[in-house]
């Protein structure tokens, strides 16, 4: 590593870490309803919306209603999305005259956009018009974000609202963090985007020349405000098939620079924002610390593995140095794998490099990221939420090891909160092994799977982990349209968004109606460096317990295989 490569990565952590607090004080107002700076433009379009769509914004919703409400958008916007797919042919703005997609592909990409997940078995320009991408993907970007960040605004307000019925009203969450935080913020980017040359056009593909005196068509389209939403909403579904590592989505390091901090700099803001909810900032350091620390680990394990000289190649009478296959050779070694790393962390999808040619170890790194639940920074909104399910289980275990009734910020925890955190335990276990080994034990379907042994065993691991994870983000090798995968990842990815989603917001209801009871000498600090350990170890002994066996048989595996030589 050099001194350029050192000053990147810090550059990196500075850029999205230092505007945190000041974001999450302005979505906290936004979303709250107080006034900002952007309120007198965007609160007359909010009350249009408010009339249009019949919404009493005064009007709040007990947590059945707000479940309710979050459930049939969503399944409108899928039913919505899946029509489009299939309907594209005879729909607008298709110059290249693309055909609609096969219905299990179709309902696939549906219910990936719509859970945030992301995750694409097609390669976007050879498969979707401009219209399916702006308007059906585009759109699915920008709602399926909000729903996190009203899901975390829930919580918050289940945590903090005493004897209370309510948790706020979902239509209203969801336009206020659509319009003050993910379009400002969109727009900024798509702007800079667009001065570093990623295409925003409507004009048909371009046939260019080629040295060999050959023809290839050159893809555009209304690209950068795509990518904008894509990676700052933690949606990452790349407008070109090879999303971030092509030279029209990511033509240079400035835009490599951005693209790569913006994963984080909602779901790092979003972390202040629960703390000016809680009133005690000193919650939001905490959490930082914990999210912030497993990202650093995760980094500097990965670079050093990427950094090494490859064992099995040491018979060979060459001058040895870190492996450059698969990575982005534009931008060097250390931007690839800190995009792998932080996208694994934030649950976005969005890829720069191929992450079936990094090194098992880094492998390992991605899975595990993924493997805990989307807790590092995570998702917008869904990151941060399922942070503190790890927060109020280590609360619990807590509270067991001193023998007293658990309580997170005066809200006791009982019988049925502790009942509704183990079913949020179950829901990775069941979408990456249950599903996962269904999938490697059926004959026809472990065909999508390109290599051997450990290695091939990786890429099946990772492409439902990345679905149950909500995550996007591809191994690649892995032939993963196919009608059985498709419907399986479906599963999944659903599993994945609505196994959490669902009682998350049962807690939050059911914290609301508790009575704070008053903190005193006696009640466990959750903000102190104690904590910050206990939340660390809870959350890499769960994952570590459930999915270790499996991470053995491949990634693990596949490096003792490298250590030998093989």
């Amino acid at each position: 590593m050099s001194t350029a490569d050192g000053l990147l990565i810090v550059l990196f952590l500075a850029l999205f870490l230092a505007p945190a607090p000041l974001l999450g004080r302005f979505f906290y107002r936004a979303l709250e309803g107080e006034r900002t700076w952007l309120t007198p433009v965007l609160a007359p379009l909010e009350r249009v919306g408010y009339r249009l769509g019949g919404v009493d914004s005064h009007h709040e919703q007990s947590w059945q209603q707000y479940a309710l409400a979050l459930l049939m958008f969503n399944l409108v916007g899928l039913l919505a999305l899946f029509l489009m797919l299939l309907l594209q042919a005879y729909l607008p703005l298709n110059p290249q005259h693309l055909p609609g997609l096969e219905w299990t592909l179709a309902l696939n990409t549906a219910i990936s956009f719509v859970t945030n997940t992301n995750w694409q078995a097609y390669s976007g320009e050879a498969s979707l018009s401009y219209f399916s991408q702006m308007v059906g993907l585009g759109v699915q970007n920008f709602v399926s974000a909000a729903t996190g960040i009203a899901v975390l605004v829930a919580l918050s307000r289940g945590i903090t609202r005493r004897s209370a019925l309510a948790l706020g009203n979902f239509w209203v969450d969801l336009t206020r963090a659509t319009l003050y935080i993910l379009l400002p913020l969109s727009l900024v980017l798509a702007v800079l985007l667009i001065w570093q040359g990623v295409p925003q056009t409507f004009s048909a593909y371009i046939d260019a020349q080629t040295a060999q005196g050959g023809t290839q068509a050159l893809p555009l389209g209304p690209a950068a405000s795509q990518i904008a939403i894509k990676q700052l909403g933690t949606n990452g579904g790349g407008f070109f098939g090879v999303n971030s590592a092509h030279p029209f989505e990511n033509p240079t390091a400035l835009s490599n620079l951005l693209e790569m901090v913006s994963l984080l700099l909602i779901p790092a803001a979003l972390v202040f924002t629960f703390g000016h909810y809680v009133k005690d900032l000193r919650q939001s350091r905490a959490i930082l610390a914990c999210m912030l620390g497993l990202l650093l680990i995760g980094i500097g394990v990965s670079l050093w593995s990427e950094w090494q000289s490859n064992p099995a190649l040491a018979s060979l009478a060459v001058e040895q140095g870190a492996s450059l296959e698969g990575k982005e050779s534009r931008f060097g070694i250390t931007a690839s794998v800190l995009w792998s790393v932080a996208t694994t962390a934030a649950s976005n999808g969005s890829v720069n490099a191929m992450h079936d040619s990094l090194s098992p170890l880094s492998g390992l790194v991605a899975l595990f990221n993924m493997m805990l639940g989307e807790v590092i920074f995570g998702g917008v909104g869904a990151g941060l939420y399922d942070m503190l399910l790890n927060v109020l289980i280590a609360v619990f275990l807590a509270g067991l090891m001193v023998g007293r009734t658990p309580e997170y910020l005066g809200k006791k925890l009982e019988a049925r909160e502790v009942r509704l955190l183990v079913a949020t335990l179950l829901v990775m276990p069941l979408g990456v092994l249950v599903l996962g080994a269904l999938a490697i034990s059926l004959p026809g379907s472990v065909s999508a799977i390109s290599n051997p042994g450990p290695h091939g065993f990786s890429q099946l691991l990772y492409a439902y982990t990345s679905a149950t994870a909500n995550n996007g983000s591809a191994f690649g090798g892995f032939g993963a349209n196919t009608p059985f995968h498709n419907l399986m990842q479906g599963l999944a990815m659903l599993l994945g968004r609505y196994g959490y989603i669902l009682p998350v917001l049962a807690i939050a209801g059911s914290l609301a109606a508790k009575r704070t009871v008053p903190q005193g000498p006696n009640s466990f600090p959750t903000h102190g460096p104690l904590f910050v350990t206990l939340l660390t170890l809870t959350i890499l002994l769960v994952g570590g317990l459930t999915f270790l066996p499996t991470l053995a048989l491949g990634p693990i595996a596949d490096q003792l295989m490298l250590f030998g030589g093989h």
